[in-house]
């Protein structure tokens, strides 16, 4: 599996975050996580790369997530319902990866996301579809504001 630094892609980097649980690459609206062998993944984790995100991006941009599944990892499904108690919102997620765990993750995670989660077994196919995802939820809010603002 390809790694977010050995693909064109990497060179369009706002910034990076390493943890002890992992790496994150943040592009414009999107961040893309790559976590370390062995870890188990939960909210407290989250938590930090949210708050990193929102320090990135801010408040308002919509941000898709991709879970590169380069190694091995857990992640705790339950934990998603902490998420969304705490108004922590992903407008996009996919998963990367071809592994029986990362598949088994992704079932168990589908149940607690409220959203869809698309999986892909190419990261390049991953950015090409978030950040389509993400141009056409920025085209639609604009349009939504300019109607807003027209009927005013």
């Amino acid at each position: 599996m390809k790694r977010v630094e050995d693909i064109p892609f990497f060179k369009n980097i706002k910034e990076i975050r390493e943890y002890h649980f992992g790496k994150f690459y943040f592009f414009d609206s999107l961040v893309i996580g790559e976590l370390n062998e062995g870890v188990t993944f939960g909210y407290d984790m989250g938590k930090r790369v949210i708050d990193a995100a929102k320090d990135v991006f801010g408040d308002d941009m919509p941000i898709s997530y991709i879970s590169n599944r380069v190694n091995n990892y857990y992640v705790v499904p339950t934990d998603w319902a902490k998420f969304y108690r705490n108004r922590n919102r992903l407008t996009f997620y996919c998963v990367v990866g071809n592994t029986k765990g990362s598949c088994a993750s992704l079932v168990m995670e589908r149940m607690f996301f409220k959203n869809s989660i698309r999986q892909f077994t190419d990261l390049e196919k991953a950015i090409a579809w978030s950040l389509d995802k993400v141009k056409k939820h920025k085209a639609k809010a604009a349009q939504s504001k300019q109607l807003s603002s027209n009927m005013e």
